[in-house]
């Protein structure tokens, strides 16, 4: 059987957000501790989180901007969800964000199904969230979308099927996904063990390479660059 990460890398370049966006308006943003831009003006609220990338979007002439698989940062220190004295610290991104505008459509990268979905509330969480399951060369795998609207999961069902491109939802405000400006996390597993609507999307250093090998990079099936 062929690992995913072989299979991912054979299939034509998915989207999973509005499909209208030309790839040359996407960019490369960089959140991790070595940005010294971001150190420098700690944005602290989400308010000035939001103007920081809003600005560097607009900057760079662009719509999206992309990154954060396998990144070190920093802003995940306001929640108790990934640092709190029974927990050792989880600061390691494991998915790909794409920052756009609240609103923009979700689309489903590959053929499938609905495995499960779910609002996850709380500050830093995903907010509402869907999980796709797909079989490709007779590998299962799982995509995760997390940061959407409230409509987005409302009147989903489990086992609904979506075709390749086809919208499945649309990315939600501050005011629903955690406290975030408005992005997709998009996150690809392998073994989704037994989560429902939720799968960790940031990991401590001591399990960075179980996660590596279970949620392979996303830009090996959308091909940014």
């Amino acid at each position: 059987m062929k690992p995913l990460t072989s299979i991912l890398k054979t299939l034509p370049p998915a989207r999973v957000i509005d499909s209208k966006i030309d790839i040359s308006k996407y960019v490369v943003l960089d959140l991790s501790v070595t940005n010294q831009e971001l150190v420098e003006i700690k944005p602290e609220s989400t308010a000035e989180f939001d103007q920081y990338i809003s600005n560097y979007i607009e900057k760079n002439n662009a719509e999206v901007a992309f990154g954060g698989y396998i990144e070190g940062r920093s802003l995940y220190k306001r929640s108790t969800i990934f640092k709190n004295d029974s927990l050792p610290e989880r600061n390691i991104h494991i998915g790909l964000d794409l920052w756009t505008k609240a609103e923009t459509a979700v689309l489903a990268p590959l053929d499938g199904n609905v495995h499960s979905f779910k609002n996850n509330i709380g500050l830093g969480d995903y907010g509402p969230t869907i999980i796709l399951e797909h079989k490709i060369e007779n590998e299962k795998f799982y995509t995760l979308y997390g940061h959407l609207s409230l409509e987005s999961i409302e009147n989903l069902a489990i086992g609904q099927k979506f075709k390749k491109g086809e919208k499945i939802a649309a990315i939600g405000n501050q005011e629903v996904n955690g406290e975030y400006p408005p992005h997709l996390h998009f996150q690809i597993i392998q073994n989704l063990e037994e989560y429902w609507g939720d799968y960790p999307g940031v990991c401590n250093t001591n399990d960075l390479n179980f996660y590596i090998e279970n949620c392979p990079d996303p830009n090996l099936l959308l091909k940014i660059t």
